[in-house]
C-alpha cells in the first residue's frame, strides 16, 4: 500500500486561515511601508486568522519565480483560494481590502 506523506511546517498554525506571504526587496521604505500596513490591515480584519511571510527577495531571489513574482512589493494571498497578488505598498486600504476580498467592490 502507498502512503502519502504530508508535511505541515511546525510553525504552521492550524487555525490560520488566511495565509499571506510579502516580497520584498531589501529595507526600502515602500518595503517598509507594504510590512507595516499588511499588519494594520490583518490585526484589524483578521485578527488570529492570519499568518504573514515576509520574503526579501535580496536575500532569496530564487523564490520569486514559485508565486511569479514581477514588481516588488507584491503580497499573494496563498489562502483562502483562490490565489490573488496585490502590487504595491498598500498604502490604499480600502483597495488593499477589495484585493484580498475582505471587502466587497462597491459600483
Amino acid at each position: 500500500m502507498n502512503k502519502t506523506n504530508t508535511v505541515v511546517a511546525a510553525d504552521e498554525k492550524p487555525h490560520a486561515e488566511w495565509v499571506l506571504r510579502l516580497y520584498i526587496a531589501g529595507q526600502t521604505p515602500k518595503s517598509l511601508a507594504a510590512i507595516s500596513n499588511l499588519h494594520r490591515i490583518c490585526e484589524e480584519h483578521l485578527a488570529g486568522r492570519y499568518d504573514v511571510e515576509v520574503i526579501d527577495l535580496l536575500e532569496r531571489p530564487q523564490l520569486a519565480e514559485g508565486d511569479k513574482i514581477i514588481a516588488v512589493p507584491t503580497l499573494v494571498r496563498k489562502l483562502p483560494a483562490p490565489l490573488r497578488k496585490i502590487i504595491g505598498d498598500l498604502s490604499d486600504t480600502e483597495k488593499a481590502l477589495v484585493g484580498l476580498q475582505l471587502k466587497p467592490l462597491l459600483g
